[in-house]
C-alpha cells in the first residue's frame, strides 16, 4: 500500500471558468462557475463531484487547472478526518509559514516557472491529486520533498537559492 496516498481529505473550491472569444489575449468571456469537490478515503481511493453530481476525477482536476490557468479558483473548504490508529502526539508538525513560501515562491520565479504551476509543481512532488491551495501550510517535511523535486528538475535552483540568501543578507 502507498503510504504517500491522500488520505481521508476532501477539498471544495469554487471555479470560474473564463474561455477566449476572437484573437486577442484580453477577449476572454466569462463561461460560468461551477464548485468541484476532490475527495480520498482512508484507502487513497479518489473521488469527485462537479456542483454536487459525480464526476471522473480527470474531469475535475481538468476543470481545476482550465480555472487556475484562465479564471479564478477559491478553496471554498479542506476537511480531514483522522485516521483510524492513535495519533502521533510526541510530534507535532508545524507550517513552513508565509515568509519561507515567500521565498520558495521567489526563487521558483526567478526559475521562470509561472506562478500558477508553483502549487502544480508542489502538488506532483507531493503525488497529491490536486494544486496545493497554499505553500506556506506545507509541512517541513512537505517542504523539503518540494525543494528536492524542485532541485531535480531545475538544477540551477540551489544556485538561485544561495544568490536570494546573499541578497537578502546584505539587504539587512
Amino acid at each position: 500500500m502507498n503510504k504517500d496516498k491522500p488520505r481521508n481529505k476532501s477539498r471544495t473550491w469554487k471555479v470560474d471558468l473564463y474561455g477566449g472569444w476572437g484573437d486577442g489575449p484580453s477577449a476572454t468571456v466569462y463561461l460560468g462557475s461551477c464548485t468541484v469537490t476532490l475527495s480520498a478515503d482512508h484507502e487513497g481511493t479518489l473521488s469527485a463531484q462537479v456542483d454536487g453530481e459525480a464526476e471522473t476525477v480527470e474531469e475535475a482536476v481538468r476543470l481545476l487547472n482550465w480555472a487556475k490557468r484562465d479564471g479564478r479558483v477559491v478553496l471554498l473548504e479542506e476537511t480531514r478526518t483522522p485516521e483510524t490508529e492513535a495519533p502521533n502526539t510526541a510530534f507535532t508538525e508545524i507550517v513552513i509559514g508565509k515568509p519561507r513560501a515567500a521565498l520558495l515562491h521567489r526563487i521558483m520565479g526567478i526559475l521562470g516557472l509561472p506562478s500558477a504551476q508553483h502549487y502544480a509543481l508542489a502538488a506532483a512532488a507531493l503525488g497529491e491529486w490536486a494544486p496545493v491551495p497554499s505553500l506556506a501550510d506545507l509541512y517541513e517535511r512537505e517542504a523539503r520533498v518540494v525543494w528536492a523535486h524542485l532541485c531535480r528538475l531545475y538544477p540551477g535552483a540551489r544556485s538561485v537559492a544561495a544568490a536570494v540568501s546573499a541578497r537578502s543578507a546584505r539587504a539587512a
